[in-house]
C-alpha cells in the first residue's frame, strides 16, 4: 500500500485521545468518559480534516506529511470546545467582587442596581470596533489555554441597536481570529432599568422587535443560520412564562434555543427547554429530580458552568451524577462573564468539575470536547478526532490526560491546532 499526502501528522503521542461520538450523538450517562484512548497514538491531517488515527506504527507509513510533530511524552486531545460564554462586553466588575465577599448576595446587587445592568451601562455606547477591540485579548487568551471553538452570547445591550452591534462584532472577530465563534443572541438577559416597572413591555420588544432585527443582520451579514436565542430563565430576571413566550416567538422565526435555568431558583426552566427541543439547558444547580429525569430522556443538552458557584464563593453545584443517572449528556463551559466567572481555561473548568461535579477526568474531556460541541450544534464537526472531524487538536505538555483534572492553576497547553495548522 503507497503512501498519501496529508498537511500535518502528529505521531508518538503517549495518549491519544480520540473521543468518538456515542452512535453519531453525544456520549450519554454512564457511557460518557469513552476517550478512544490509543497510546503511541498519529493522527493523520488534510486539508484541514482529521484523514487517519491510530498507532504510529500504523498510521506514520502511509503519510507522506508537508509536516511532522513528534509528541513524544505528550498527550494529544481535540481541541476544547466552549459552549457558554458572555464575551464581549466593556468593563468590569472588580468592586461588586469586593462587595460580594463583605457579604452581599449576587441577587442583591443585581436588584440595586448593578450586575447585568453595570456591564450594560459599560457595553451600550461601544462601537463596532471597540467591542472586538475588548473581546480580543480574552479570545486570544482562551485559544492559548486551548478553546478552539467558543460560543458567544449578546446580552450586553438590552436595546436592539446594541444587541446588533454585540452580534456584528461577534462575526466580525469570527472572521479575523483562529478560534471558531458560534453566536448567540441574549436580549432576555434581564430587564433593563427603564423597564422596571413594565417588564411585560420590554418581553413584547425583545419578541416583536429585537428577534426580527437580529433574524434581518443575520441575514444581511450572511451568516450560515441564525444564532441561538437564549433566556435568563430566574427570580429577578425573567419568569417561566415570559421566557416561555420569548423562546416559542424565536423558535417560530427559525432560532434555535437556548435557556439559563436553575441557577438559583428552580422554575420549571429545565423542563420548558425540554418540551420546547432546546439544544441545551445551562446551569442546572437547583434542578429538581423530575426535571433531572426530564433532561435524561431528552436530546437537550445540560451544560454545567462550575466557574459560577466557584466565582460566588457558593458550594452547590450542578447535580452530575444524578444527570448522568438519568441518562443525560452532560458539558461543560466557562461563562466567561464580567460578573461571576472571569475564566478562559477550560483546563481550569475540568479541575472544578472534577471536584464538585465529581466526575471523573475522562468524563470532563469528553464534557469539555465532544459533548460541548453537540451542545452548540457542531457536534458532527468538532470536539473528536475521528476521521472526518475538524484537525482542531492539542498538544498537553502532561504524560497523562488524568493530569487535566489533578493539576490546576497552570497551562498545560504546549500547541494548538486549528483546522491543520498550528496557531500556538
Amino acid at each position: 500500500m503507497g503512501t498519501q499526502k496529508c498537511d500535518l501528522l502528529v505521531h508518538s503521542a503517549a495518549q491519544l485521545c480520540v473521543i468518538p461520538p456515542q452512535e453519531g450523538g453525544p456520549q450519554r450517562g454512564a457511557r460518557l468518559g469513552d476517550l478512544g484512548l490509543i497510546e503511541d497514538g498519529a493522527v493523520a491531517i488534510a486539508a484541514g480534516r482529521v484523514v487517519a488515527v491510530g498507532p504510529s506504527r500504523e498510521v506514520r507509513p502511509h503519510f507522506d506529511a508537508t509536516r511532522e510533530i513528534d509528541a513524544r511524552g505528550k498527550v494529544v486531545c481535540p481541541g476544547f470546545v466552549d459552549p457558554h460564554t458572555h464575551l464581549v462586553w466593556m468593563g468590569d466588575r472588580a468592586a461588586e467582587f469586593e462587595q460580594r465577599i463583605a457579604g452581599a448576595t449576587y441577587m442583591e446587587i443585581m436588584a440595586a442596581g448593578g450586575g447585568i445592568m453595570s456591564t450594560v451601562r459599560a457595553t451600550r455606547d461601544a462601537s463596532v470596533d471597540e467591542l472586538v477591540a475588548a473581546m480580543r485579548p480574552r479570545l486570544d487568551r482562551m485559544l492559548a489555554h486551548g478553546t478552539t471553538t467558543v460560543e458567544v452570547k449578546t446580552g450586553y445591550g438590552l436595546e436592539t441597536a446594541a444587541e446588533l452591534r454585540q452580534l456584528e462584532a461577534i462575526v466580525a472577530l469570527d472572521r479575523i481570529h483562529p478560534v471558531t465563534l458560534v453566536p448567540t443572541f441574549l436580549g432576555a438577559h434581564a430587564v433593563p432599568t427603564e423597564y422596571r416597572d413594565c417588564p411585560a413591555a420590554y418581553v413584547d420588544g425583545v419578541i416583536h422587535e429585537m428577534l426580527p432585527a437580529v433574524a434581518d443582520k443575520s441575514r444581511a451579514l450572511g451568516l450560515p443560520r441564525l444564532p441561538f436565542c437564549d433566556v435568563f430563565c430566574e427570580d429577578g430576571a425573567f419568569d417561566l412564562a415570559q421566557s416561555r413566550r420569548i423562546l416559542e416567538a424565536a423558535r417560530a422565526l427559525g432560532f434555535p434555543l437556548k435557556i439559563h435555568v436553575d441557577e438559583f431558583a428552580t422554575l420549571g426552566g429545565a423542563r420548558l427547554a425540554v418540551e420546547l427541543g432546546a439544544t441545551s439547558a445551562d446551569h442546572l444547580v437547583t434542578t429538581p429530580p423530575e426535571d433531572i429525569a426530564a433532561l435524561g430522556a431528552s436530546q437537550t443538552m445540560a451544560v454545567s458552568l462550575p466557574c459560577t458557584p466557584f466565582g460566588l464563593g457558593y458550594t452547590a453545584y450542578t447535580p452530575a451524577r444524578a444527570l448522568l443517572e438519568a441518562g443525560a449528556a452532560l458539558a461543560l463551559a466557562t461563562d466567561c462573564n464580567p460578573g461571576t466567572a472571569w475564566n478562559e481555561s477550560m483546563s481550569f473548568v475540568i479541575a472544578l468539575a472534577c471536584r464538585y461535579l465529581r466526575i471523573t477526568p475522562a468524563q470532563a474531556l469528553v464534557a469539555a470536547t465532544l459533548n460541548a460541541a453537540f451542545a452548540i450544534g457542531l457536534g458532527e464537526r468538532v470536539g473528536s478526532l475521528a476521521p472526518g472531524y475538524a484537525g482542531d487538536l492539542l498538544l498537553l505538555d502532561v504524560p497523562d490526560y488524568r493530569h487535566l483534572g489533578y493539576r490546576f492553576g497552570v497551562n498545560p497547553v504546549a500547541l494548538v491546532v486549528k483546522d491543520g495548522k498550528v496557531v500556538v
